[in-house]
Order: structure tokens, then C-alpha cells, then sequence
């Protein structure tokens, strides 16, 4: 794992990759500090990173296409899956080779808010709180970036379908509160999506029985919750993706409150995406 960890910074830095992920990231943070905390004064640096997140939907997909997608391309993954280590290894050393290019960056705006601190009253604990739940969601969107990459040989489409799945990631919230308020509007989206599900499931395992039946039993449980409690799917899908949102989650942190369920949650979804692309690989070894 060590070795492929040190294959994956090293590729990351002898290329524009890393350098260029690191460098948008500290240079938005400088022009948002600039402009909130020595423009207008505020000594709330949670409020620069508050507006950092909008980064991450351009960062991500640069720093996620190439990583497996690459791999497929040049059919260097063969030499993967005859490495003497487990699929899980190699998915959990490239996948650390990324937390570092996305760390780096900040480790340096680290030092932001202590050198605001001596010129005014900054509340580190805050500043440094939402900068951890930043890396956290950092990590997470990462992870789903690089299931995507697994899933493709093509580096533009890796790029193109990220950065979407990012958006919508990122809209999901205000996107929800079209949908209407009654009860029948929340039963058929919540029914697209597990539609959805059932198509991604199959496009994983290629089982299309397994999917379909899946699909189908989330689908009549769905129902029958309808039948037994109409009342109780009124505004339910907007709730739902405000729960699930993980900016909705970060952006508690930007207000002061340090929710350790934000980053269970985060860990939560860094680890069902590590484990989809792990069984995304493994496919393609016995295949």
C-alpha cells in the first residue's frame, strides 16, 4: 500500500495536477479573506470558508479523473490486480494520496486565522473547527469522485460526470424545495430515486434479477409506508436531501457549532464510496 501511495503523490507532483488543486484552493482563500476579513473588517474566518465549498465542485473532479480512470486507459490496472496485496490496499493508498494534495493547501490556511488573531478578536476554535469539517468534506466528495473514476476509462467523462454529480450535490437542497409540498409530489421522487439506485446497482453487479428485485421491494415497502401514513410524506423529499446534503452538514460548523455527527456522517459516506469502488474493481479483475 506504502508503495502505491508514493506512486500516486509522486504522480500527482511531477505533473500540474497537484500543484493546480492546491493552488486554487489557496488562492480563493486569499481572495475571500481578503475581501471579508481586511476589506470589511469581520473577524470571522469561518465566513471565508463558508464560501470555499463552491471550490471543492471544480477541485474534486480535476483531482479524481485520472486516478483510476487512467489506470483503465492504459491498461496499467492489469499490473494492479497482479500486485500481491488486496484490492482494498490499493484503493485505500490512492485514495491517501489524495487527502494529501487536498490537505496541503490546508495546512497552510491554517495559519490564516492565527496571524488574523493578532490584529483582532478571531475565534480560533471556531476558524480551526471549520477548517477540520472542511477536510472532512473534502474527503468525502473525494471519495465519490473516485468511485466515478472507476467506473470509466475516459478522463474527460470522469471530469464531465463528477463535476455534475457535484452540482447536483451541491444544489440538491434548493433543487428539493421545487418539488411540491404534497404528499403524492414526495412519493413519486422518492421513487425516481430508488429507480435510480436500481439502475446504478445494476450497471455494478450486471445482474439485472438481483437489481430488478431490489428494486422492486424497496418500491412496494415505499408503497405500502404511502398507503399506511399519506400524511406523513407531505414535505418529506426536501427534508430527506436536506438530511443527506454533506454541505448543508459543513456549513453547521461555519456557524460556530462543532456537530460530531457532521463527521460521522462524512466518514460514513467516505467509506460506502471506498467500499463501491473497491467492488467496482474487483468486477473488473474477475471479469
Amino acid at each position: 500500500m506504502r508503495a502505491i501511495f508514493e506512486r500516486e503523490v509522486s504522480s500527482y507532483y511531477n505533473g500540474i495536477q497537484g500543484y493546480l488543486c492546491g493552488a486554487f484552493i489557496l488562492l480563493f482563500a486569499g481572495i475571500y479573506t481578503m475581501g471579508f476579513n481586511l476589506t470589511d473588517g469581520l473577524a470571522a474566518f469561518e465566513s471565508v470558508m463558508s464560501y470555499m465549498d463552491f471550490i471543492l465542485i471544480i477541485v474534486i473532479p480535476i483531482l479524481t479523473m485520472r486516478i483510476i480512470s487512467e489506470e483503465r486507459r492504459q491498461k496499467t490496472d492489469q499490473l494492479l490486480y497482479s500486485l500481491p496485496m488486496s484490492m482494498t490496499k490499493i484503493v485505500i493508498g490512492k485514495y491517501f494520496a489524495m487527502l494529501v494534495v487536498l490537505i496541503l493547501p490546508l495546512i497552510v490556511i491554517c495559519a490564516y486565522p492565527y496571524i488574523l488573531s493578532m490584529y483582532g478578536d478571531v475565534s480560533l476554535k471556531t476558524a480551526y473547527s471549520a477548517i477540520l469539517a472542511y477536510f472532512f468534506l473534502s474527503a468525502a466528495l473525494a471519495s465519490i469522485g473516485m468511485f466515478i473514476s472507476s467506473l470509466t476509462e475516459n478522463q474527460g467523462i470522469s471530469a464531465g460526470i463528477c463535476f455534475i454529480c457535484m452540482l447536483v450535490i451541491y444544489y440538491g437542497s434548493t433543487l428539493a424545495n421545487f418539488i411540491p409540498a404534497s404528499g403524492i409530489a414526495s412519493l413519486v421522487a422518492v421513487a425516481s430515486v430508488i429507480l435510480l439506485v436500481g439502475l446504478i446497482l445494476n450497471s455494478l453487479i450486471k445482474n439485472i434479477a438481483i437489481s430488478a428485485g431490489v428494486t422492486a421491494v424497496l418500491e412496494l415497502i415505499l408503497g405500502g409506508a404511502y398507503l399506511l401514513s399519506p400524511s406523513s410524506f407531505e414535505n418529506l423529499f426536501p427534508q430527506i436531501v436536506s438530511e443527506l446534503s454533506v454541505f448543508d452538514r459543513f456549513y453547521i460548523f461555519t456557524t460556530g457549532i462543532f456537530d460530531i455527527t457532521s463527521l460521522v456522517y462524512f466518514l460514513s459516506i467516505t467509506g460506502v464510496f471506498l467500499f463501491l469502488t473497491v467492488q467496482s474493481l474487483e468486477k473488473r479483475r474477475w471479469n
